[in-house]
């Protein structure tokens, strides 16, 4: 019976080399979210502040913190969507490497 927490050195780079696109796909995830996020916020920031000030309903019903929730709602929601976004792209694409990966192996064992 073999150790299970035993790995041979391909397992070992195999593991690494996931360990290694999951944190890349973490850091690009970010990037993306932060980006998204700053361009919702400007572009939900203006009309949001215009319209307080041109609009007579806005302007008697929506207080400062009313204008910063609307801003920030917006802006966390493009993050967490652009973000999962790009973890799923970065998933797909990790999946056909992964298995071209092991087509390769098939037709080229060494």
């Amino acid at each position: 019976m073999t150790n299970e927490l035993e790995m041979t050195g391909t397992d070992q780079r195999q593991a690494d080399m996931k360990i290694l696109r999951a944190k890349q796909c973490s850091n690009e995830a970010v990037k993306a979210g932060a980006k998204a996020a700053a361009i919702a916020c400007v572009a939900s920031a203006i009309p949001t502040l215009l319209g307080a000030r041109a609009i007579p309903w806005a302007r008697a019903n929506l207080n400062h913190a009313a204008q910063a929730l609307i801003i920030s709602t917006i802006s966390g929601s493009a993050y967490f969507i652009v973000a999962d976004k790009t973890i799923l792209r970065s998933a797909r694409r990790n999946s056909f490497h992964e298995q071209m990966e092991n087509q390769s192996a098939e037709y080229w064992p060494f």
